[in-house]
């Protein structure tokens, strides 16, 4: 492990002093808040959040969408790709290795009645993407978004006559990628790092194209989904898994102090709407569509925070390695609070407010 990643020296240089910060982030950082407290909190803003977001008519909260749409239109296709990256992506995989299941999927579970272990949910969801992105053994299959590879190996492994080009923004994630498929002897991957924003490949090249919570750090859909459908062969499909709201867009912006997302964990992405991408069909038309209500997400990060807890004597280490010493614990109460707001968030209202999304696009 490096020393340090890259997010160490950003995140230092913008940390406020501890002074300067509200009381309920600093008694959050001293660590004497119950979790019981946070998560009332967290529900607490869940609520304002829904209150902020409707308007009050049907005319206005339409109006209010496509205000939004011609807002994501008019931006590049992603936005402040270096800070999401630092943000998640360039922390070492030794965190994930202790936090995430056994495939280090850094994203939804699927918990199928009889299912007692994240590890199950993984293979679950991940067997379930396949399935609904038609994939079959022999395609040429882009990935867009690989992660700590999940998915990648999985249809490696599985669709072994498959050629698989996986994209990332981080380079920590392909060298960990390219080393999984060495130790296990997979060579129908290849793994390329780019910013969305400049990512060319050759034209009608893929069979199918397959991206799993990517489209949360877009914003020109139009331009990114544009960009995809000339990489897809005439009879290709895509396959799109993402998480939304039931009814609401917006993005993620620090307005005040209580924009703790917004600024640590989630700058420049947004939460879609399970409508929005049905607005966004130039290049490409949707074809199926489907919910995963958020229990499953809910009981997910339920997992990610209890096998934190679990194996806190050896992250706390990768923290202080990452963020330096001084800043270790300021960082665990983070984390620790991002999954426990990750679960809250797809549990509330028994996952039938914010869930999963899965779509399949055709040219």
């Amino acid at each position: 492990m490096e020393a340090k990643s890259p997010m160490s020296t950003s995140l230092s240089q913008a940390e406020p002093t501890s002074h300067s910060l509200p009381l309920s982030q600093r008694l959050l950082e001293q660590a004497v808040l119950p979790d019981a407290l946070i998560r009332a909190g967290i529900r607490r803003l869940l609520a304002q959040r829904l209150r902020e977001e409707a308007h009050p008519t049907e005319e206005a909260q339409q109006q209010h969408l496509m205000r939004f749409i011609a807002q994501l239109k008019a931006s590049p296709i992603a936005i402040h790709t270096q800070q999401a990256n630092e943000q998640h992506y360039e922390l070492p995989s030794e965190f994930f290795e202790k936090v995430l299941g056994r495939h280090l999927k850094y994203s939804s579970g699927y918990f199928k009645p009889g299912c007692t272990s994240l590890d199950q949910a993984e293979s679950a969801m991940l067997e379930l993407t396949c399935q609904r992105a038609r994939l079959v053994d022999g395609d040429a299959i882009l990935e867009l978004g690989c992660g700590w590879g999940s998915l990648t190996l999985w249809m490696a492994e599985h669709y072994p006559a498959a050629r698989i080009t996986a994209v990332s923004n981080s380079h920590s994630q392909r060298r960990f990628i390219e080393a999984r498929a060495a130790q296990r002897q997979l060579t129908n991957i290849k793994v390329i790092t780019c910013d969305m924003n400049d990512l060319e490949l050759p034209e009608t090249t893929f069979d199918r194209v397959v991206s799993v919570e990517m489209f949360e750090h877009m914003r020109n859909y139009e331009l990114l989904l544009g960009r995809i459908a000339r990489w897809m062969k005439p009879a290709a499909t895509l396959f799109v898994h993402i998480f939304t709201h039931r009814d609401y867009a917006y993005p993620f912006e620090v307005r005040d102090e209580n924009d703790w997302m917004a600024k640590y964990f989630f700058t420049g992405g947004i939460m879609p709407s399970d409508h929005l991408l049905s607005y966004f069909q130039k290049d490409l038309r949707l074809a199926d569509h489907w919910r995963v209500d958020g229990t499953h997400y809910s009981r997910t990060s339920e997992c990610w925070l209890e096998n934190m807890d679990r194996a806190r004597t050896e992250i706390e280490p990768v923290l202080a390695a990452t963020y330096g010493p001084a800043q270790m614990r300021r960082w665990w109460v983070y984390w620790r609070v991002f999954f426990m707001a990750c679960a809250e968030l797809w549990g509330y209202r028994e996952g039938r407010e914010w869930f999963v999304s899965h779509y399949l696009f055709q040219r």
